[in-house]
């Protein structure tokens, strides 16, 4: 969950001034948590005490405004919608990765990624979308290699992974949709070296940077095991004191301790 965070924070402020280069400054005098930070803490919210994804989704919303909500989500959670809105955004994959945690099966996590995708973005490629990233985190935190989530991701889901991740930036033009972010945040982490290789990919191909670096990062950290000191010290220090308590309850209960021990005396010292 560290590695979604620190990725939607790494690249919150190339999401507008977008960089092609991936020498970028890692962290700068404005790079913040973004709604991809808060609402991926709201599903580990709701999974620790079995809530309802919609309640959480829309309390997490109002209690973190000003996080850069996309307008129909904004709309649906200020004026207390009651059915989720079609959406194919890509704000169902940018807070799914805790359900990669919490799946004993594929069938598991398939499951409780369209539950949690649908209670705003029922529309099939924003289910799809959520699956997939679900998908390739629980895939990666049993030690799958990179050719057997790319074969899972394709054959489950039907997404096309073969453009290699330099063929993909010379044509990538952006897009909010999961259509236009899911596989292409999946082909930077297929074609990165390890997790911060995987962020500078993510964020260097342009358009949404900091939901495409979420999602590339959700995954890298489940197959990396490992992810920069620097990195975790300081994404930790840009998070709330509650937002870490989060963290750390989630991260006792659900994540492997292989993964875990990486930032665990990080989250402590702030906790």
């Amino acid at each position: 969950m560290i590695g979604a965070i620190a990725g939607d924070i790494l690249g919150s402020t190339y999401e507008i001034l977008n960089t092609k280069r991936k020498d970028f400054t890692l962290f700068r005098p404005l790079s913040r948590y973004t709604d991809d930070t808060v609402l991926t803490i709201a599903t580990a919210d709701c999974i620790l005490h079995d809530g309802n994804f919609m309640e959480y989704y829309r309390k997490y919303c109002i209690s973190n405004q000003m996080r850069g909500y996309g307008s129909k989500f904004y709309l649906w959670a200020l004026f207390n919608g009651k059915e989720p809105y079609n959406s194919m955004g890509n704000g169902s994959a940018m807070r799914v990765s805790p359900i990669g945690y919490i799946a004993k099966s594929v069938d598991e996590v398939l499951y409780f990624a369209e539950k949690s995708a649908s209670a705003t973005h029922n529309h099939p490629e924003g289910i799809k979308g959520a699956q997939a990233v679900a998908l390739a985190i629980y895939l990666a935190k049993q030690n799958s290699s990179k050719e057997e989530i790319k074969y899972f991701i394709e054959s489950k889901l039907g997404y096309d992974l073969s453009m290699s991740y330099d063929d993909l930036k010379k044509s990538y033009k952006g897009g909010g949709t999961c259509p236009l972010t899911v596989p292409q945040a999946i082909i930077c982490f297929l074609d990165s070296t390890d997790f911060e290789d995987s962020i500078r990919n993510a964020i260097a191909l342009g358009g949404d940077s900091d939901t495409l670096a979420c999602i590339t990062g959700s995954i890298a950290e489940a197959y990396y095991k490992k992810i920069p000191a620097e990195i975790i010290e300081k994404t930790i220090n840009k998070l709330p004191t509650k937002f870490i308590a989060t963290i750390h309850e989630f991260s006792e209960k659900y994540i492997p301790e292989q993964i875990y021990h990486n930032y665990e005396q990080a989250i402590k010292k702030r906790g």
